[in-house]
């Protein structure tokens, strides 16, 4: 029995497990042509006769590629396979709710007249690689990115609550005087005193801070600091402050013609923003400075020393705030380890009207 064989279809770059399969049988029929004998090639390859007459059966039918092993099954489409039109409400359903699972949208079809099971929702979501919940997320990230459409609620807070680019936002001041922080916590209950509330105000593009500490959270607090401490500092450095930003608080908010603190604001022409409701991300460089407060100096000082009044905690206060302004270099976004009181200055608008060196400005933010 001669066989020929192209010595081309040897050359491969890679060898596959078919190709490996492919080029044993194709061994088995030449040494079964060298030997003359069938019995001895296929117990030497590891074949039995009846493999043997099945692989040259099927390389003198189909020549090479009757070699490689074909699974068997339904070639093409699987006749059970759900129809075309079941599939599309599938793939459109999982671009409205994609976090929803299997049963969940087996049984949302059912209620609009379609008949499918979980595992023909399964399947659907395997063929188009939507098989995890991650997935279906970002085939709705990318077809937002591709098509203009409105977001409902749902995917609006599925997309803040697992997309990267959501969970990285950061507040923008591209200036100081920009954009001013404030807010209020509450540090403890001083024995004799009651509780102590902390009014605190940043500016966002600097990190310069300014804090208060009062036995109260009343609107007049919040007015006591804007008008004492953070107006003084930007009025002796020739800045304006542009906008406010808070929570909504009672002693931040309320009607504008009545409540204390928006009429101050009014006075003095800052606009006001608020936050999300119960999202406290929103005011994110706030909360981490509390953080930063809490460790580096109330639990610190809290247990070091005895204080009696909100007076002598103030001074302690002041001495931190001090250092935290004018010492500490600061790691937050865009400071690259500057002091706030440099990046104040550095930061402050440039005017025609006003032109004042770097160290003068440094040391009326001192002196404020």
């Amino acid at each position: 029995m001669a066989l020929r064989h192209n010595p081309q279809t040897r050359k491969t770059t890679t060898m596959t497990t078919k190709d490996k399969v492919a080029r044993r049988k194709l061994s088995l029929l030449e040494l079964a042509s060298e030997l003359s004998n069938v019995s001895r090639a296929c117990k030497l390859i590891g074949y039995s006769r009846q493999q043997f007459y099945e692989i040259r059966r099927n390389f003198q039918t189909y020549g090479a590629d009757g070699l490689i092993d074909r699974i068997p099954g339904a070639k093409g489409p699987h006749p059970n396979r759900v129809p075309t039109e079941i599939e599309a409400a599938i793939l459109d359903h999982a671009l409205a709710h994609p976090c929803h699972g299997a049963t969940r949208v087996e049984q949302e079809l059912r209620l609009k007249g379609l008949q499918v099971s979980s595992g023909g929702v399964r399947g659907v979501w395997m063929r188009h690689n939507l098989l995890t919940k991650h997935e279906r997320l970002l085939r709705l990230e990318k077809t937002t990115a591709e098509r203009a459409i409105t977001l409902t609620e749902e995917q609006t807070r599925v997309l803040e609550r697992f997309s990267p680019e959501f969970r990285e936002r950061h507040i923008e001041a591209p200036y100081t005087g920009a954009l001013v922080a404030v807010d209020t916590f509450f540090v403890g209950t001083l024995k004799g005193v009651g509780k102590v509330f902390l009014q605190t105000a940043i500016d966002c593009h600097s990190r310069y801070t300014w804090a208060r500490l009062y036995p109260s959270k009343l609107p007049v607090t919040a007015v006591h600091l804007m008008n004492n401490d953070v107006l003084p500092t930007f009025e002796a450095n020739e800045v304006k402050i542009e906008t406010v930003l808070s929570d909504n608080g009672r002693e931040f908010c309320g009607r504008p013609d009545q409540h204390p603190y928006e009429l101050f604001l009014q006075l003095e022409d800052i606009a006001h923003r608020t936050t999300r409701v119960r999202r406290p991300q929103s005011n994110g460089i706030l909360e981490r400075f509390h953080r930063t407060l809490l460790d580096e100096h109330f639990r610190v000082e809290g247990r070091r020393t005895w204080f009696e009044t909100i007076e002598e905690m103030q001074a302690v206060l002041d001495d931190y705030l001090e250092g935290y302004n004018t010492k500490r270099p600061h790691q937050g976004r865009g400071m690259n380890g500057r002091t706030p009181i440099r990046a104040f200055t550095e930061g402050m608008p440039k005017t025609s009207n006003t032109e004042v060196t770097s160290q003068t400005k440094t040391a009326k933010l001192k002196a404020a």
